[in-house]
């Protein structure tokens, strides 16, 4: 079940996006893949994701996340964010 806007406290996950990222429309570049966060369900740059270390390997499928609190959030429950195939 993916939980889409899960309410992380705060004001939101990440604080509102005080790191840089935010919560507004990603748009990719040309040649650039985007991916959806598995807590949030935000559009994310495949690219920039993986260099920052926000994507986890889970039974086979690669999850990908908009910041650090969203990738803890999956690793201490990562069923609660995983979608059925």
């Amino acid at each position: 079940m993916n939980h889409g806007q899960e309410d992380h406290g705060g004001g939101g996950c990440c604080g509102g996006g005080g790191h840089g990222h935010g919560h507004h429309d990603v748009v990719a570049g040309p040649g650039e893949e985007l991916v959806t966060c598995a807590v949030r369900g935000t559009a994310q740059v495949k690219s920039q994701a993986e260099a920052s270390g926000l994507m986890r390997d889970f039974e086979g499928e690669r999850y990908y996340f908009c910041c650090g609190h969203c990738a803890e959030l999956f690793d201490a429950n990562p069923h609660a964010y995983i979608t059925a195939a």
